[in-house]
């Protein structure tokens, strides 16, 4: 799966898991903040992410500033998706 494809992906799943009903998935900029500025996510959203990425990822962070990097933006997940599987 090409990076792109994975960004594309990950939309979705951020879209379906946190029930974004009113965004569509061109309108989530992959270098956009996810939290704060960004989509404005707040803290149960980055447990739904982590959730995300174990389940649909096989991936478990262990320390919580990593998470920070990894959930900045969609294209920060895809990397860590991409270099981690």
């Amino acid at each position: 799966m090409t990076k792109e494809e994975l960004i594309t992906k990950l939309k979705l799943e951020i879209i379906e898991a946190l029930n974004l009903e009113d965004i569509e998935p061109e309108e989530i900029e992959a270098k956009e903040a996810l939290f704060n500025e960004g989509l404005g996510l707040d803290s149960i959203d980055a447990l739904e992410l982590i959730v995300l990425l174990d389940k649909g990822y096989g991936l478990k962070l262990d320390d919580a500033n990593k998470g920070k990097e990894v959930f900045y933006s969609v294209e920060s997940m895809a990397d860590y998706i991409l270099a981690h599987s």
